[in-house]
């Protein structure tokens, strides 16, 4: 089911027009939904059975949409609220004919739309954000709109309807360069850019709505994502996205300094696994990292994909030459653990490569002007020396 959500939608929703669900169609005055009955019933009504969904916000992106697969195998009924900024319908198509999913096209930061959106839902899975460090630089207003006043209005619907649970997916980046490893959940913030920035305000807002209003909310720190469907946006951004369209177009891969440097990879799958934990919990204001807590360099993953050819750009201001989880906090209060191995997971990326036939190509000339303005702005300044009273 597909529906666009706007001031019309939000007071007059069942005045539609119905148009096929993948349509691509943008007619500004149209309302979209095709609607079908439940899995199970014929009329859910009859029988007094109550429409509850589960709200997925930023749905048809890579994490949302492995988390919809997910539920609605567990039998679920589910709601994707998505703008299609970053997100793609095509991440959702296997499911075009099951009735137990309706797609709202909709901005978190429209109040109206999530308000009409949070109508009959349980659960709320907090995933819409604006990604990506240079654009959150280059334009920060659309970060702030989307990660900041997104979260608020989301909270407010959900404190609203009395939603039974909040889950705020959050970002790793809030730790920016931290002085411990591995880092638990006590490391002060450090964003380093406006997208970690607003990523972090968005999570201090649902711990201050947990604590002030007993939101039944928690948040999950997520460290390097990696799987099928990942982002293949024309920004330059995640390593794996970028290595596997070069190795796809027989170019060098481009690695940042000497590949030393380590990251968490975290598969998706492990990453939905730890949401579902999270959400079937009772725990309320709690932040939790999610990683797989083995960190692995990026000449690792350069070795898995076959060694090819690689070329060396330069280290960029305000990265981590490490990011690592410590995962106990989550191990400890609610059993959850990461199962899948690194190889295992980059096996998987290897067999999905088509994913990214039509990502950007990325070349170290293309890659110095695209993140230009990352290090005009966040190269490391002198210390200017200024007169003592």
């Amino acid at each position: 089911m597909v529906f666009q959500a706007n001031a019309v939608w939000a007071k007059k929703h069942r005045k539609i027009k119905t148009l096929p669900i993948w349509s691509n169609s943008r007619e500004s005055c149209d309302v979209w939904l095709h609607r079908g009955e439940p899995r199970g019933t014929k009329n859910p009504k009859a029988r007094g059975a109550r429409m509850t969904f589960d709200l997925v916000t930023g749905g048809a992106g890579f994490i949302g949409s492995h988390l919809v697969d997910r539920l609605i195998a567990e039998g679920r009924r589910v709601r994707v609220f998505d703008n299609f900024a970053i997100g793609r319908r095509s991440n959702l198509q296997q499911h075009a004919s099951d009735a137990s999913l309706e797609i709202v096209e909709g901005d978190v930061a429209d109040k109206a739309a999530v308000v009409a959106a949070l109508e009959g839902v349980e659960r709320v899975f907090h995933l819409a954000a604006r990604a990506d460090i240079v654009p959150s630089i280059q334009d920060p207003e659309v970060y702030f709109r989307s990660n900041v006043d997104g979260t608020f209005n989301i909270l407010e619907a959900a404190r609203a309807r009395d939603i039974g649970r909040f889950v705020y997916v959050a970002s790793s980046s809030c730790y920016g360069i931290p002085a411990v490893y591995p880092t638990p959940e006590t490391t002060p913030a450090d964003p380093r850019y406006p997208y970690a920035l607003t990523k972090y305000l968005g999570e201090q807002l649902v711990m201050h709505w947990a604590s002030v209003y007993r939101l039944p909310a928690v948040s999950v720190r997520l460290f390097n994502v990696y799987g099928p469907r990942a982002r293949t946006s024309g920004t330059y951004g995640a390593v794996f996205g970028v290595f596997l369209a070069q190795l796809m177009a027989g170019k060098p891969l481009t690695v940042v300094g000497d590949g030393q440097q380590t990251r968490d990879f975290t598969f998706v799958s492990d990453v939905v696994d730890a949401l579902l934990t999270v959400v079937r919990s009772s725990k309320i204001g709690e932040i939790y990292n999610v990683g797989s807590g083995r960190p692995v360099s990026v000449n690792e993953l350069i070795r898995l994909l076959g060694s090819p050819p690689t070329i060396g750009i330069p280290k960029r201001p305000g990265e981590p030459e490490c990011t690592w989880a410590d995962i106990r906090k989550i191990r400890d209060h609610l059993g959850w653990v990461p199962k899948v191995a690194f190889a295992d997971g980059v096996r998987v990326m290897r067999d999905n490569m088509h994913h990214w036939r039509d990502a950007p190509v990325w070349t170290a000339a293309g890659i110095a002007e695209a993140t230009s303005d990352w290090f005009r702005f966040l190269a490391e300044r002198p210390a200017e020396c200024h007169r003592g009273a």
